[in-house]
């Protein structure tokens, strides 16, 4: 779990290091048949800084801890770019399209962390 722990964490300063917004961890692990153990949402305000953040979140995981993503989607159109880490999944948004999909409700059993945005 410390792994776990420690993998959130960098996702998580990987996405301030470009000032991604409204950072929220949804922890799934105590759901019935979850997809993955956790959940990290956050969002951009444009198609370039979505993948700057993608990209950060890339650079910073595997320099601070030495993990890949095993997968990453939507850097075509970057209004969406999901990065699977296993057992923690990323989604990062441009605020409308995370409005319009609202993964956060689909979950809402689930236990939720904010994380605050830096100033």
């Amino acid at each position: 779990m410390d792994e776990i722990k420690q993998l959130l964490d960098k996702i998580a300063e990987g996405i301030q290091e470009k000032k991604g917004e409204k950072i929220t961890i949804i922890d799934m692990s105590k759901l019935e048949n979850y997809v993955c153990r956790y959940f990290v949402i956050c969002q951009g305000k444009s198609n370039t800084h979505v993948s700057a953040i993608a990209d950060s979140v890339k650079d910073y995981v595997r320099d601070q801890i030495r993990v890949k993503p095993f997968a990453t989607d939507g850097y075509d159109n970057s209004q969406w770019i999901a990065m699977d880490y296993g057992d923690v999944i990323v989604h990062i948004f441009q605020p409308e399209i995370r409005d319009f999909y609202k993964l956060e409700s689909l979950w809402e059993d689930a236990v939720t962390t904010q994380i605050p945005d830096l100033l």
